[in-house]
């Protein structure tokens, strides 16, 4: 791990990385340890990495997809659980608190997961739909559509004067 290389990566993907399974998950903790299984799982398979992609694309699909199996893991579903019964409140950290006080966060986390990615990767990720579509395994419609849909449904939880940050076009 003294490698500058490895250093590198790690301070140019983390924050981002994080960001990423943070929207998806919306656990801290949980996105962080997401974040460091990519990064080590990476690290063990360097070799087999073939280039067809930046390795900023790949990081990032790794991430997605570990985010996404985690939301269907047991311990998931399980944690989801006991929260509901137990109404435990948790300290969390600031940055979290600040991104729940955010009325435009609150609504994007609030939308199921297909309509949330395009949303999440055009504006946060600040990627086209195109790019969206080959990160996503989708046709470009499919992105556009969903993206759109999205729009619709944050349109009816955001209030009008801050609706001009989600314009696209």
């Amino acid at each position: 791990m003294d490698n500058p290389h490895w250093q590198e990566l790690l301070t140019t993907h983390t924050q981002k990385l994080l960001h990423i399974s943070f929207l998806y998950v919306k656990d801290w903790h949980a996105a962080e340890d997401i974040v460091q299984d990519v990064f080590v799982k990476y690290f063990e398979t360097y070799e087999q990495f073939r280039h067809e992609s930046s390795v900023t694309t790949y990081l990032t699909r790794m991430t997605i997809n570990r985010s996404k199996d985690y939301l269907k893991s047991f311990r998931y579903r399980t944690q989801q659980l006991t929260t509901y019964f137990t109404q435990s409140i948790t300290t969390k950290d600031s940055l979290i608190i600040n991104e729940e006080r955010n009325v435009i966060a609150d609504a994007i986390l609030a939308l199921p997961l297909k309509y949330r990615e395009p949303v999440i990767l055009y504006f946060y990720e600040e990627l086209t739909f195109h790019e969206i579509a080959v990160l996503l395994h989708l046709p470009e419609s499919t992105v556009h559509y969903r993206f759109t849909q999205a729009k619709l449904k944050l349109r009816e939880q955001i209030p009008e004067k801050e609706w001009g940050l989600l314009n696209h076009e």
